[in-house]
């Protein structure tokens, strides 16, 4: 909404939010999240077009366009738990907007929602006793955490979805008409409302997909001594496959992947497509294993025992630029290597101990009063050096660039002998480290020690 905002400073643009914490976190020069670039957008036209505000009825009247842009979390329990999305805050946000509006709104699905919602959203709207009209758009978001900001001033192209009817048409048109501001035309699809809502879903899948197949394939490379960034890059000249996402790591995280993939999974068991809910499902069976096998390389390579050692880790964000810790890799290498008894030290440069906790408590369930010494056992450092000093091995969880830029031969000196480095994201010198003296394992990278023929 903030990039809405400042492509078009002749629209009013209000986000609203039941918590005052966030709306003075978005007021405050310390937004709530870290996405480089976004501080910058929001302090060029905050208090001139872009507002932040707990008035929720109030700024619903005064709108002509509602966007919906809550939570859909995978549901915990009940029918579909494990797989189905929770809509309940979309409905609820449907049910406030036919409660206070006092004029017509078109109405926006801006959360990445289960196909026909919006059939759900306009059956609550329509029950309105006033007699107002609510066209429903689709409009999902193709961004990507790190380079949101870039990716929606440039956008591959922008989806909207409506009704194929006369109300429908012309709300898909003024909608367009805002994102004509700055994208041009040829970029803005529009569709059925159906096609726009399961759009999101496949394009998340399918982007999971590329991750877990070059993922099964680095296991293959471990085993023959091929080597998966030569193969990602043979593969990824082919046209028809392209390179984008045949990055190999120790797997996908965030909170998109796994649950539009897992939506997915339900909406296809839903519809008694069992054999491509397997199929999906597959995937996330792979990542899963991914992390696992990570894992269990470590302890295998650390002489069958990380118990008592200190094990430093780089990166707990699932991915490079962002603070975000949902569902990242490293919480699941955190945990396992906390049931083999290691003592963990963890930095990472946006992420903050009591986000690490949380997220961990809601995942994994973990959290300091079922698991005995757990504050001691896991160290958040505020300096990488102190992370790795007197470590055993430095696992490399999140590819931040400042990692390729540390003095490596400072560290080796300073950890326990033979010195390991895990690089689960492919991120360093493997070479220059092996001269320093360290032993290195890498995702899909031949091991030196086990094969003689490379």
């Amino acid at each position: 909404m903030a990039i809405i905002a400042s492509k078009c400073p002749q629209i009013r643009v209000c986000c609203v939010d039941l918590s005052q914490k966030q709306v003075d976190g978005w007021n405050s020069d310390s937004l709530p999240i870290y996405e480089p670039g976004l501080q910058e957008v929001v302090e060029s036209c905050r208090g001139k077009n872009l507002f932040f505000s707990t008035d929720i009825a109030g700024e619903i009247q005064r709108a002509d366009m509602v966007f919906i842009s809550v939570n859909t979390p995978t549901k915990t329990q009940g029918i579909g738990a494990g797989r189905a999305a929770n809509i309940k805050n979309c409905e609820l946000c449907a049910r406030t907007i036919a409660e206070v509006s006092t004029s017509d709104k078109i109405v926006v699905e801006k959360s990445t929602v289960p196909v026909r919602t919006a059939q759900a959203i306009t059956r609550v709207l329509s029950c309105n006793d006033k007699g107002l009209n609510f066209p429903v758009l689709s409009n999902p978001e193709f961004l990507a955490e790190g380079t949101a900001v870039s990716d929606l001033n440039d956008p591959d192209r922008v989806l909207i979805g409506g009704q194929q009817n006369e109300a429908g048409l012309k709300a898909a048109a003024t909608l367009v008409s805002v994102y004509e501001h700055w994208i041009p035309k040829e970029r803005i699809l529009t569709t059925n409302l159906w096609s726009s809502e399961l759009s999101k879903l496949v394009a998340n899948a399918f982007l999971a997909q590329r991750v877990s197949s070059i993922n099964s394939i680095s296991a293959l490379c471990e085993a023959t001594g091929a080597d998966v960034s030569e193969i990602s890059k043979a593969v990824g000249m082919d046209d028809r496959i392209g390179k984008r996402f045949l990055q190999s790591s120790i797997g996908f995280g965030g909170s998109c992947f796994q649950k539009d993939i897992l939506n997915l999974v339900y909406l296809c068991e839903t519809y008694g497509l069992d054999e491509c809910a397997q199929y999906w499902n597959q995937v996330i069976a792979l990542n899963d294993y991914q992390k696992k096998r990570f894992t269990e390389k470590m302890v295998a390579k650390m002489f069958n025992t990380v118990t008592g050692k200190k094990i430093a880790i780089l990166g707990y964000a699932f991915k490079a630029d962002t603070g975000d810790v949902r569902e990242t890799p490293s919480m699941f290498v955190v945990r396992d290597l906390l049931q083999e008894g290691a003592k963990i030290h963890v930095f990472d440069p946006k992420v903050e101990r009591e986000e690490m906790w949380s997220e961990m408590n809601y995942t994994c369930g973990i959290n300091k009063d079922n698991t005995p010494n757990l504050e001691s056992s896991v160290v958040t450092s505020q300096d990488p050096y102190d992370a790795c000093a007197g470590s055993h091995a430095i696992a490399v969880l999140t590819e931040w660039k400042e990692f390729k830029s540390y003095d490596y031969e400072k560290i080796y000196k300073s950890m326990a002998k033979p010195a390991f480095i895990f690089d689960g994201r492919n991120l360093l010198d493997h070479k220059a480290l092996r001269e320093i003296g360290f032993e290195v394992h890498a995702i899909g990278k031949p091991d030196p020690l086990s094969f003689s023929d490379l």
